[in-house]
């Protein structure tokens, strides 16, 4: 999925002159936005292999294997370059096409996880070896964005808006119910592109309330585990080594990075101390291996990425082109934010840092 969302940002979506810029010319790309993917995707490679040699070289369920993760992010990043290469040259009014498939798949997939889905860390989130939450993630963005050009003024009554919460709500909803936090980027996402594509901020005061209160609600009446880690979240010393023992440990290798890092390979929480150092939290690695000024040159890197999408967006002649552009800078930013927000307990779910980490 991190291969699919770096050939969307780089395909998608600028037409410059009134023609559609989605020729087979490589020329035609936003150099800036794949510099950012490629330079994003490079740094991933050598972090995820810092932050999990230790573990996986003495995991014997890996065969002890240093470059287990490695190996695996190296195909993950081979693949991505390769959808890049050949997603680029397909017209992006495609999808558009593809709309009404991709949706009724997102949704027999979110279905089926919750039958007969595989278990990670207690949540149900696998099926047939991919993340159903990960796919619907992307697919949404494609739909509403198809569902809002083609129907230019349902939002200008109230109905129309009630019928674009029910096509967005019920996969979200499935999403929510193992995977919060996606959930989460999910419902951001789409309610950032209905902002866009509507004119009526009542809309959105009523969405958002409705939003928190069904957080809330999952939160208080759904897994109990969940109330536990924003207990943590709120005081992680209460339960050093509990639901505490992550956050507490990621603020370590945060704190000792200091202003330009312990270097690179030397981090000492990656010794066991961070759980799955290579995945939700490499964050916590990167800023102990590279230091304050390490992690802001990511962030940049970042805001870069958002900027390019933002402005192709911006130059994008139809109105899907510029829904789905918002809907990317939506994702890569909320998503961003989160992930860096739980390393420093601004926040207290989890999700995994767009292209640097896909393992």
């Amino acid at each position: 999925m991190r291969a699919f969302l770096a050939i969307l940002e780089v395909s998608c979506l600028r037409e410059e002159n009134n023609k559609p810029e989605y020729k087979v010319r490589v020329g035609n790309m936003d150099y800036i936005l794949l510099f950012t993917i490629v330079a994003l995707s490079l740094i991933g490679v050598v972090m995820v292999f810092s932050s999990s040699y230790y573990t996986a070289g003495n995991n014997t369920n890996l065969n002890n294997d240093m470059y287990y993760f490695f190996k695996k992010e190296i195909v993950f990043v081979l693949a991505g370059f390769g959808i890049i290469g050949v997603g680029s040259r397909i017209p992006y009014q495609n999808y558009q096409n593809w709309s009404k498939i991709i949706y009724i798949v997102c949704m027999v997939l979110l279905v089926l996880v919750l039958i007969i889905g595989t278990a990670t860390n207690g949540a149900v989130r696998w099926i047939f070896g991919i993340q159903p939450s990960e796919v619907a993630k992307i697919g949404l963005v494609l739909v509403l964005s198809d569902f809002l050009a083609r129907h230019k003024h349902i939002l200008d009554t109230t109905p129309g808006f009630l019928l674009c919460l029910a096509i967005i709500g019920i996969p979200i909803l499935l999403v929510t119910m193992e995977n919060l936090s996606t959930g989460i980027v999910m419902a951001c996402v789409c309610g950032g592109i209905l902002f866009i594509a509507s004119p009526r901020i009542i809309y959105f005061v009523v969405l958002a309330a409705l939003a928190v209160a069904g957080v809330a609600a999952i939160i208080a009446f759904g897994d109990p585990f969940r109330m536990e880690r924003i207990t943590a979240w709120l005081d992680p010393e209460s339960d050093v080594l509990g639901t505490g023992y992550q956050i507490l440990q990621g603020l370590y290798a945060v704190g000792s990075g200091g202003l330009f890092g312990v270097g690179l390979g030397q981090s000492r929480q990656k010794l066991g101390f961070i759980p799955e150092s290579h995945n939700d939290i490499i964050f916590a690695v990167i800023c102990e291996e590279l230091g304050a000024v390490g992690a802001s040159i990511i962030v940049l890197l970042y805001m870069i990425m958002i900027w390019r999408c933002i402005k192709i967006a911006i130059d994008a002649t139809s109105m899907y082109g510029t829904l789905i552009a918002s809907g990317i800078a939506i994702m890569v930013g909320a998503q961003v934010f989160i992930n860096i927000s739980v390393v420093t307990t601004v926040s207290y779910t989890h999700l995994t840092l767009p292209t640097i980490c896909s393992v």
